[in-house]
């Protein structure tokens, strides 16, 4: 089941960062389509989270559909390599969003594989955020792309119901160091006993 705009559109970005695990994303191009369950997240909160791009309500070309109503892809180029996957949440004017960082990959792992050039099922095929996204084929040019429509070549569905809160793994954010106080944030959020997870920090 796709999930509904209200998922998106609450102001809690935490509470979304632990309700997104469990979920599976789904992508289509091309025909082919590629599913995985989301295992890994992070939250981030702008205006005043120092570790968001939209901190201080930075609005830039770049963070500009952050401050759209929740329910769209920001996708961004990191090192200049890694295409980063985030869901856009909150009300229209809030830049909130959540980072997805690693998926246990459901269909069409072959394909999966073929994008990562690899040979054999590893965790690595999904685990980290710019190799989940290269998995998937989402690239920084489907940032903006509404998760709403079902026939939106990238969505969220709702299959298996909530992860139990017993199961779910909370720890600071990776590479924000930066970011001082709110780097301590304990808003990085994992499925307990997933393989599929980046490692802990």
């Amino acid at each position: 089941m796709l999930l509904d705009p209200s998922f998106y559109l609450r102001e809690d970005v935490v509470q979304i960062g632990k309700d997104l695990l469990g979920k599976y994303l789904v992508t289509e191009w091309d025909g082919v389509r590629t599913v995985g369950r989301i295992v890994e997240t992070e939250a981030y909160r702008g205006p005043e989270d120092k570790a968001s791009h939209a901190f201080g309500n930075r609005l830039t070309p770049r963070t500009r559909v952050m401050f759209e109503a929740g329910g769209r892809a920001y996708v961004y180029l990191c090192y200049g390599i890694h295409h980063l996957f985030n869901v856009v949440t909150g009300p229209e004017g809030m830049p909130h969003a959540v980072l997805l960082r690693a998926l246990e990959p459901v269909e069409e792992l072959e394909t999966m594989l073929q994008r990562r050039g690899m040979t054999k099922l590893h965790p690595r095929l999904t685990a980290g955020p710019g190799s989940m996204s290269q998995a998937m084929g989402i690239r920084t040019q489907h940032t903006g792309i509404s998760l709403l429509d079902p026939s939106s070549p990238i969505r969220i569905e709702d299959r298996d119901g909530p992860v139990p809160p017993g199961d779910i793994l909370a720890g600071p954010r990776i590479g924000v160091d930066y970011a001082g106080e709110c780097a301590l944030w304990e808003w990085r959020f994992r499925i307990k006993n997933s393989k599929w997870t980046s490692l802990p920090k």
